[in-house]
């Protein structure tokens, strides 16, 4: 057996012990660990360290030491199926250079942390039996305390029926707060949310059953609205663009949501929100015709884009 082979072969070995399933144990899990550890084939466990790593120089970390090609698109796979559950398990910390970083931000990265280190670096030795046990009996302490620091940075919502959520801080998820909290109590009074594009939540608001019942079956991974409304007393679905770190609802964004939800039972309204008139003025030439402008500066106010109604879905 090689020594790259060898390698992996011991990180497999050593997820499986930290009690992780199948699919956090296969061969691209261990990759991801090891690169975590700045640990290369031959190297002794003890020389293990925690470098701080994006995906991609997790990925170029891979080609140069295991001739491990992973292709680009699979940054989301390494993303969603190792990295989540990594820290979620309170093996690795995301962001410990700035936990309040956007879940979107291409500056995201992971660093093991450092009990885990301590633990692992013993790998191979005497004391790794004893290491191990005193981690694993350490963890529920050690991921409360993780989920208390992180839980610091996010932002609180109240969704209209008064239940209290929690948003990942950072990037446009302070404007879907203040779509939430402020757009729908004024202009959707007894709405539901059934959905909140947030990806850094574990548990994302889905509401798939109800959007079901209302003819609509969608891809969680799909390109989905920010926002999506449901008002039963006018039978509306308010599909709503946070356009803060990208565009408002064009006629392109339009038109695939058009199709996204053809088969809906109800009508459709759409709705652009922007921080402020100031932000709306650099995309005003691109906002699609028939939708909706909220600006959160001016919450009280709608601007309306042509057509016979001020607010509502159009045959």
């Amino acid at each position: 057996m090689s020594a790259r082979d060898q390698r992996v072969a011991e990180a497999r070995h050593v997820l499986a012990l930290l009690r992780f399933d199948q699919e956090r144990t296969n061969e691209r899990s261990a990759l991801v660990l090891l690169a975590l550890l700045g640990l290369r084939p031959g190297s002794p466990w003890r020389t293990a360290g925690n470098p701080c790593l994006r995906t991609v120089e997790i990925i170029a970390w891979l080609r140069e030491h295991y001739a491990k090609d992973y292709k680009p698109n699979t940054r989301e796979t390494i993303r969603r199926q190792t990295l989540h559950q990594f820290v979620g398990a309170g093996l690795i910390l995301p962001n410990p250079d700035d936990p309040g970083r956007a879940v979107n931000s291409p500056k995201n990265c992971y660093q093991i942390v450092p009990r885990a280190l301590e633990m692992l670096s013993t790998f191979g030795t005497d004391q790794f039996d004893a290491q191990l046990a005193s981690y694993l009996s350490d963890i529920p302490g050690l991921r409360a305390q993780y989920e208390r620091a992180r839980a610091q940075h996010q932002v609180p919502v109240t969704l209209p029926d008064g239940t209290a959520v929690k948003l990942t801080s950072g990037g446009q998820n302070l404007l879907i707060k203040q779509a939430i909290e402020e757009f729908c109590s004024r202009f959707t009074p007894g709405a539901h949310v059934l959905y909140v594009g947030d990806a850094g939540r574990e548990d994302p608001i889905f509401e798939v059953g109800a959007l079901e019942d209302l003819g609509v079956t969608l891809d969680r991974h799909g390109k989905l609205p920010d926002l999506i409304v449901y008002m039963p007393d006018r039978e509306w679905l308010v599909l709503i663009e946070a356009a803060a770190s990208h565009g408002p609802v064009d006629g392109k964004r339009r038109d695939e949501l058009e199709r996204l939800f053809a088969k809906a039972s109800v009508g459709l309204v759409f709705v652009s929100c922007f921080q402020s008139r100031n932000a709306m003025r650099k995309y005003l030439s691109e906002v699609a015709w028939e939708t909706e402008v909220w600006c959160a500066d001016n919450p009280s106010h709608l601007i309306h884009f042509n057509g016979e109604r001020f607010l509502g879905p159009y045959e």
